[in-house]
């Protein structure tokens, strides 16, 4: 861990270049360009309210609020897990010409997604202040559950970036996976109104959920006390991963220039 932190020192100023190459190839191509990160969260949540807001969501105000949460924290571990598990893949030349750390490449593309997620709450803020939703002093609670979800995509995508090295049909395995994580992160319904309260277990077993869970209380101006599951749960877990991602990486990463 020392080494990590040492390297990253070290190589800061390579780090932030690849940041900001990976936020600038995005939208390289777009005509929108960075606007695209508002718009299209704007976009699915409106679509997604249409839909569903006579089915799952009749009587409830803030329900364009509630979708839009889960879009926007799905949305960033969608794209930054799936960035970040091509990522070595995608610099395999540079690195078999010179040395650099190894993780910065997953690293930097979790990252440069975290930025865009940043700039995509101040959508959240602009249908807080449409729907007239209330601010309380709870709303500072959302750094936690952000903060968790970063680490938990750094944890997974270390994983991911490291077999994918090795095993690269990981890519379509990953995108099947990534369905199956956004059905049982309860984006566009709620747990509580499913007709089976039996299958309530399928969330609790999602980190993800928990996540946005969090982040949904602290908007809505409630505290983490009835959610405490949910909080010690994606912390753990988080933590774990992100060790566990640290450890694969640095075991097999030697191994990286036979492959790539």
């Amino acid at each position: 861990m020392k080494t990590f932190i040492h390297n990253l020192k070290k190589f800061r100023f390579l780090f932030w270049e690849l940041v900001k190459k990976d936020i600038k190839l995005k939208y390289r191509s777009s005509v929108l360009g960075i606007f695209w990160t508002l718009l299209e969260p704007l976009l699915t949540m409106i679509v997604l309210t249409l839909v569903f807001s006579n089915l799952l969501g009749k009587g409830d105000d803030n329900f364009p609020i509630y979708i839009l949460c889960g879009r926007l924290l799905y949305g960033f571990f969608s794209n930054g897990t799936k960035v970040a598990l091509k990522s070595v893949r995608k610099h395999g030349s540079m690195i078999g010409k010179v040395y650099v750390p190894k993780y910065m490449y997953p690293l930097s593309a979790v990252v440069s997604n975290f930025i865009m997620f940043i700039i995509s709450l101040i959508v959240l803020a602009g249908v807080m202040i449409f729907e007239r939703v209330p601010v309380t002093r709870y709303i500072f609670l959302a750094v936690i559950p952000m903060l968790i979800l970063l680490v938990m995509t750094v944890g997974v995508g270390l994983i991911l970036s490291t077999f994918n090295v090795f095993f690269r049909d990981l890519e379509y395995l990953w995108t099947v996976a990534l369905m199956i994580i956004m059905y049982t992160s309860a984006i566009f319904y709620k747990v509580e109104n499913l007709k089976n309260p039996g299958n309530e277990w399928i969330f609790k077993c999602n980190p993800l959920h928990s996540v946005i869970v969090l982040f949904r209380d602290s908007v809505f101006g409630r505290s983490f006390e009835n959610d405490m599951y949910h909080l010690w749960f994606s912390l753990i877990f988080s933590v774990v991963i992100f060790g566990l991602g640290i450890l694969v990486f640095w075991r097999k990463q030697d191994k990286f220039i036979l492959y790539v």
